[in-house]
């Protein structure tokens, strides 16, 4: 494990494929932040903003004279993609001047920014070395991204997702299992298989939504709002991946939140993954499912 000479604006967060990752902050927070479900930069210091270019550089100074090997990078915090296109050159290039040995560059992304960026403007980055980009969809339900103040609709992730795709940039797609609570779980999963299958990504993982401070600025959308319990967030994903028609994706539900996990390419495993849900649903004890203190929420 890597120490790098940066200093944090804590907390951070990053997907969990980038564990061995540089991350590299440019912004700090996420420029909308206005999801009821999520907590991860409601703290008052991740107010969002840009850090200078010169910032940015300095960091790669120090890691660049530390020796220490960069083969990954991850550009912090929530959405770095909100930066211009200019500013996000200048900060690939300053990675390739510093860290030369680096081959992937990466950066979580809300569907609302790729809006405001052209596939050729798109396919520059990625040229520039931004490989891959982790999109919160979260869902592809109309009513349920309303409900939680998500910003975004089926119709605006699916545009981005395409996008992305045409400029070569691999796309890891995030759904929240239980966004929908018990009284839109069918339609959450339905119609979020319904935007996988339509943009086809290179990966999709499941998560487990979770409200460690309480449910009271998500009930203010959404109203009356139940989780569903352990068998209805699996009777939910089985739901959900009987319903993916995917040509060649990564699948995985190995994120720290999840009770049952589960990893496959699809459709290839598709029925698989499904007989082991089935199998957790009918004997959750010989399930080898995680204990409540064992999930990372």
């Amino acid at each position: 494990m890597h120490f790098y000479p940066i200093n944090y604006i804590e907390p951070v967060f990053r997907p969990p494929s980038e564990a061995k990752s540089l991350i590299l902050p440019v912004t700090n927070g996420c420029s909308w932040n206005q999801c009821t479900f999520c907590e991860m930069y409601t703290a008052p210091q991740k107010k969002f903003r840009p850090f200078k270019q010169e910032d940015i550089e300095a960091n790669l100074a120090r890691i660049a004279a530390s020796g220490q090997p960069v083969r990954r990078v991850f550009l912090a915090d929530g959405d770095a993609i909100t930066l211009s296109t200019r500013r996000l050159l200048a900060i690939l290039a300053a990675i390739k001047q510093y860290l030369p040995q680096v081959e992937r560059v990466s950066a979580y992304c809300l569907p609302r920014n790729v809006a405001n960026k052209s596939v050729a403007e798109l396919r520059e980055l990625a040229e520039a070395g931004l490989k891959m980009v982790y999109v919160g969809c979260e869902s592809g339900d109309d009513t349920v991204l309303q409900r939680v103040n998500k910003g975004e609709t089926f119709a605006s992730s699916a545009a981005a997702l395409q996008k992305l795709g045409e400029a070569g940039i691999t796309r890891s797609v995030m759904i929240l299992t239980g966004l929908g609570g018990t009284e839109l779980s069918q339609q959450h999963a339905v119609n979020s298989a319904r935007l996988m299958n339509q943009t086809q990504p290179e990966y999709v993982s499941t998560l487990v939504v979770s409200f460690p401070l309480g449910q009271t600025r998500l009930q203010a959308g959404f109203p009356g709002f139940t989780l569903p319990d352990t068998i209805g967030l699996l009777q939910e994903l089985a739901c959900f991946i009987a319903h993916l028609q995917l040509h060649n994706t990564v699948f995985r539900s190995d994120h720290a939140s999840n009770y049952l996990v589960l990893k496959g390419r699809m459709n290839r495993d598709k029925e698989t993954l499904l007989a082991k849900i089935h199998a957790a649903i009918a004997r959750p004890n010989e399930a080898g499912l995680r204990s409540e203190w064992q999930r990372g929420l």
